[in-house]
């Protein structure tokens, strides 16, 4: 199973820094761009793609961080500061939109002049950038690495952008329809808030030890109990370490007249059933019925 991490970890590393250093370089030329043709919609997407340079710069040292080894500081490792750049990122695509959503008030009132045919042409390039930023990330695992993912989105809302300031600038081209360019900007930010928020919410999820979203309560208490050895179970406790990587702890009850052969045997099957199931760290405490002691409020209604 840890081969199959690293080697996920590996190519989602290498396809966040392709997508850093062509996101950065398309970046500033759209900056300039934006300030050229005075289009809130491209300087919005720049700004976007800005965040996205950083966020996918912080991915990429998050990864480095996440592969440094345990030691006696950290017991297991750096892997949790993948959460931290995914939560940094979530949090910065809030920002981004709130920024979006105060200066577009502005130009409702007052749309300025903006040079369409050049905003248009500058989009569309965008648009091929930004597609292509996103197959590079979609290669990884976008869907259990919150990192990555949290990476993908900041990619997405700027190829959101970059349609909207293309079917803006379209709009004014044909339609003289300055409104347009403020009214595709408050589009985008809507979609990047909502991104933002989800990926920030799963972030402090996993940073305030919350049950991973791919794990089934019952499924792994029964797990444990159909055994018949097994009498009952408390202190459950499961956790994700970082994006993938889940663990579990718990205090078995098992019958006093066990043998230490059997209990490991026990524990062996244990080990397995449980490792189907995505659970990789698995520590099992076993208590006999005469020692054993019910503090949790939540597992002694497991056991209810």
């Amino acid at each position: 199973m840890g081969n199959g991490h690293d080697h996920n970890h590996g190519a989602n590393k290498k396809a966040l820094l392709f997508s850093f250093i062509i996101t950065t370089v398309y970046m500033i030329s759209e900056a300039v761009g934006g300030f050229v043709t005075n289009s809130l919609a491209l300087l919005s997407d720049a700004g976007h793609m800005l965040s996205d340079a950083i966020s996918l710069g912080i991915g990429v040292l998050a990864f480095s961080i996440g592969e440094k080894t345990a030691n006696y500081s950290k017991t297991y490792g750096y892997k949790r500061f993948e959460i931290l750049a995914a939560a940094f990122n979530g949090i910065s695509l809030l920002v981004v939109a709130i920024y979006i959503f105060y200066e577009a008030f502005g130009r409702f009132r007052n749309p300025p002049e903006v040079a369409s045919g050049g905003m248009l042409i500058i989009a569309a390039i965008g648009l091929v950038v930004n597609i292509f930023v996103a197959w590079l990330l979609m290669r990884g695992d976008t869907k259990e690495n919150l990192n990555l993912r949290a990476a993908f989105l900041h990619v997405l809302g700027d190829l959101l952008g970059s349609i909207g300031a293309i079917v803006a600038s379209l709009l004014i081209i044909f339609f003289n329809l300055g409104i347009a360019d403020p009214l595709a900007s408050v589009i985008v930010a809507v979609l990047v808030l909502i991104s933002g928020w989800r990926v920030t919410k799963d972030a402090v999820h996993v940073l305030m030890e919350g049950t991973p979203q791919n794990l089934n309560v019952d499924k792994i208490v029964n797990i444990i109990t159909n055994r018949p050895q097994i009498i009952s179970v408390h202190d459950l406790h499961l956790w994700a370490i970082t994006s993938g990587q889940n663990a579990l702890s718990c205090h078995a009850v098992v019958s006093s007249d066990l043998t230490l052969k059997e209990i490991q045997n026990i524990l062996d099957e244990l080990e397995r059933a449980l490792s189907k199931e995505g659970i990789d760290h698995i520590t099992i405490q076993v208590e006999n019925p005469h020692n054993s002691h019910k503090e949790s409020l939540l597992c002694n209604s497991l056991n209810e």
